[in-house]
């Protein structure tokens, strides 16, 4: 372990020796040049073949975990709160988006543009999420302690139950007749949205003041931060986005069950939460793409990989508490202003002047 920690240190240096090394309209033009090139990769890459229908069904998996990731990690890791009926938001947007492709946008007589209209469908989902996180929200965090876990988990079980007996939907058999709409390119774009949206949202007053309910919740009232309304906002963004995962998922599949929106989706969700580490974006993309391919590695073992999952999450409890990036984030994610480098340069600009202003003037130090 010492030999890996040294060896992953000594790269770490190297890349930021290499780093600094480049001019700053690079570094500033780095990160979107990526976000384009593979965007256009997530189109063409698939087009050519270079990417086989296999590798394709896993990418898109892995986007659609990153953004389930992300939405729960606001709450879980950022917040300090604890949900564990993530899937059931999930399921709304799912359903709430299939009944818009399959029977109102056909109805409407707008079966030829369904295709166009794919987001506008998953956006509604996701607000259908986000209505019914306020309902949950709203009686939830009039309490404090372990009891949003109960709730969330007594919502899950109330969604799967509804589901199963709503027979006009399928009931027990599930709803199908969606179009094949989720693309690797459609998944990439929401990944990004996600992101980009959630990593500002961190970054904001509000996301100062989640932050701040995690430390301290009492602490963080007396300084004047409106608790309930950081809460309440906060799980109602976790639960649109949710929704949109939701959605993306229902149409690759073109068929979804209520019992694969049990309790042990919700468990998955948390499982890649607290192995890329709670408080981190950068682990909550690391945490959702190793879980799910390595679960697809897995695939041989059949039903025994799915034990796999639990033993991780005990190993990492015992070994990492905070995950694989528990509490850090990765530089590129980060506003500049909050960069390590910043703090170092306003340190040397400001502070150690001062500093030795006041050690060679003691008496007044502002000569």
């Amino acid at each position: 372990m010492g030999k890996v920690k040294s060896l992953i240190s000594a790269f770490k240096e190297r890349w930021d020796a290499f780093y600094s090394s480049w001019p700053e309209p690079v570094k500033r033009a780095a990160v979107p040049g990526l976000v384009a090139f593979f965007f256009l990769a997530s189109i063409f890459f698939p087009a050519w073949g270079i990417i086989n229908l296999y590798w394709q069904q896993v990418l898109i998996y892995v986007g659609i975990n990153i953004i389930l990731t992300l939405s729960l990690n606001l709450v879980n890791g950022y917040m300090g709160e604890f949900s564990v009926g993530h899937a059931g938001f999930m399921a709304v947007g799912a359903y709430v988006s299939s009944i818009l492709t399959v029977w109102v946008f056909p109805k409407l007589g707008l079966s030829q543009y369904t295709p166009y209209l794919f987001p506008l469908a998953l956006i509604i989902g996701g607000l259908a999420a986000g209505l019914t996180g306020l309902v949950v929200a709203f009686p939830s965090f009039r309490t404090r302690g372990d009891y949003l876990a109960i709730v969330t988990l007594s919502w899950n079980m109330i969604v799967k139950s509804v589901l199963e007996n709503i027979e006009a939907i399928g009931g027990p058999r599930g709803f199908m007749g969606m179009p094949k709409l989720t693309s690797l390119a459609w998944v990439y774009v929401w990944v990004v949205i996600t992101i980009w949206l959630i990593r500002n949202l961190v970054y904001s007053n509000y996301g100062r003041g989640a932050l701040s309910i995690r430390e301290d919740e009492i602490a963080a009232s007396l300084v004047s931060v409106d608790t309930r309304t950081v809460k309440i906002v906060t799980f109602v963004i976790a639960s649109f986005f949710a929704g949109i995962a939701g959605g993306l998922y229902a149409h690759v599949l073109v068929f979804i069950n209520p019992k694969a929106f049990s309790i042990l989706k919700s468990t998955d969700i948390l499982v890649m939460v607290y192995l890329g580490g709670i408080g981190s974006i950068g682990g909550s993309i690391l945490g959702a793409t190793v879980y799910t391919v390595l679960l697809e590695l897995l695939r041989p073992l059949q039903v025994w990989r799915w034990v796999i999952g639990p033993l991780l999450l005990v190993f990492l409890m015992i070994f990492r508490p905070h995950g694989i990036m528990g509490m850090r984030e990765w530089k590129f994610l980060m506003p500049p202003e909050e960069r390590p480098e910043s703090w170092r340069k306003e340190r040397e600009l400001f502070v150690l002047p001062k500093l030795a202003s006041a050690k060679a003037n003691p008496l007044n130090p502002e000569k």
